[in-house]
């Protein structure tokens, strides 16, 4: 396993980050513990959650993972979707960013929280409180960073700023979409992130299953959260996405390569990414993510690959320039 440091924290964190949104959901508790088992023996130290998991399961879950070996595990978790039927139970008020760190901090049976993640944008909330509610909770001790994910790269960049001006705690990691059919992080957030040294874990680098040899133009599997989730369903509606994902399963038997492990691959090749988040429902379906490791993605490999989807368009749009670069 190879180790990076997060952004400019000086955390060192696994190259590659074990997500825990099926704990307690499509993973018991007994698959759950088993599969953060198989990460520690991979050299994992880095688990994300989020409260939103399963109703907080996930949390719980991941709680008792960590009981013999907390200092040794780097821990996420987010807030902003709702945890209850009130009005004020959802969002990135002071509030409810008060109340759902320590229901938090609870159920993960800990002291802290190393990166703690604004899971959305909240339009309602002002962006200044928000980013003084989290300097006040890394002050309190209850999280070392506040991170975010889902946002724009504007919003970033108009946190960092507003972070810089006020003396406030930045956001030390962003955790944006990203997979070989999902590249709009390329175009903005991950420049930035390069730029301002910010750390990234980018999730669905499988695309939610449709990267992993299941899926084609003319083919899906019986199971998947392409097929029982409503949301991935819309996400990855596109026919294009179907014919790159045909294309790229062709490219892996060719090099004879497990298509979720180049896909991880490909997705941990990006300089700005620090580590790809990787999940599953089982511990089969966990392995060719950890194999992910053992794939040599060179320059000329990489290149190859991102030439089956179809590249964004340049921030300026100006298209014709690129060439040039």
């Amino acid at each position: 396993m190879n180790y990076r440091t997060v952004g400019k924290t000086g955390i060192q964190v696994s190259s590659l980050c074990f997500g825990t949104m099926s704990f307690g959901g499509i993973a018991d508790e007994s698959v759950s513990m088993a599969m953060f088992r198989r990460c520690r023996e991979a050299g994992i130290n880095f688990f994300d959650c989020a409260n939103v998991y399963n109703g907080g399961q996930a949390e719980e879950i991941l709680g008792k993972c960590i009981e013999d070996c907390r200092n040794e595990v780097v821990l996420t978790t987010k807030v902003y979707g709702a945890m209850g039927q009130g009005v004020n139970d959802k969002g990135l008020s002071r509030r409810h960013i008060m109340l759902a760190v320590e229901d938090s901090l609870r159920r993960l049976r800990t002291d802290r929280i190393e990166l703690y993640f604004v899971h959305s944008f909240d339009s309602l909330a002002s962006m200044e409180e928000v980013l003084r509610t989290m300097d006040d909770l890394q002050r309190q001790g209850k999280i070392l960073y506040p991170a975010v994910s889902n946002w724009a790269a504007w919003q970033i960049a108009k946190a960092l700023g507003i972070s810089a001006k006020e003396s406030l705690s930045r956001f030390e990691c962003i955790q944006p979409m990203y997979n070989l059919v999902k590249r709009q992080a390329e175009v903005e957030i991950l420049p930035l992130a390069e730029s301002e040294q910010i750390g990234v874990i980018s999730y669905s680098p499988l695309g939610g299953g449709l990267l992993t040899g299941k899926y084609g133009a003319g083919k899906r599997p019986e199971q998947g959260r392409l097929i029982e989730q409503e949301n991935y369903t819309r996400r990855y509606a596109e026919s294009s996405y179907y014919e790159t994902a045909d294309r790229f399963t062709a490219y892996a038997q060719e090099h004879n390569v497990h298509p979720a492990s180049l896909a991880v691959a490909w997705t941990m090749s990006h300089p700005a990414v620090t580590a790809p988040i990787i999940g599953a429902r089982n511990l089969e379906q966990l392995e060719p993510s950890l194999a992910a490791l053992n794939v040599v993605m060179t320059p000329e490999r990489r290149k190859e690959i991102s030439n089956l989807s179809i590249s964004p368009p340049p921030a300026t749009d100006r298209s014709e320039e690129q060439s040039k670069n």
